[in-house]
């Protein structure tokens, strides 16, 4: 098994998530989908929104355990300083002290 076979990648991305949104654009503007079906679209987006920005934290918080700095974090936060991952830690260190201990939270969120 090669390296590039065994690399975690993210379940959606955001081409994904903008394929989805152009077909479903055009079957909403041609009346095709009911709003009531937008609402409930709604909601299943809401949920996995909170469910991503989830996975997101445990992910910063694994790469600061694996020994990233927070120079190296900070562009993917888009900001090219390092307050905004910086507070996003002191935040959830508030929670978890580490990425197992996130993960443990979201589990019994989940089961909930």
């Amino acid at each position: 098994m090669t390296e590039e076979t065994r690399r975690p990648r993210a379940p959606i991305t955001e081409s994904d998530v903008l394929a989805w949104l152009e077909t479903t654009a055009a079957a909403v503007e041609a009346g095709e989908v009911p709003a009531q079906e937008l609402i409930d679209l709604l909601g299943e987006f809401r949920r996995a929104s909170a469910a991503c920005a989830d996975a997101s934290d445990w992910l910063l918080l694994a790469a600061r355990e694996g020994g990233a700095s927070l120079r190296q974090i900070a562009p993917v936060f888009g900001k090219g300083y390092v307050r905004a991952p910086a507070a996003r830690l002191e935040k959830l260190h508030r929670q978890a002290q580490n990425s197992g201990q996130w993960l443990a939270i979201l589990r019994h969120k989940a089961t909930a």
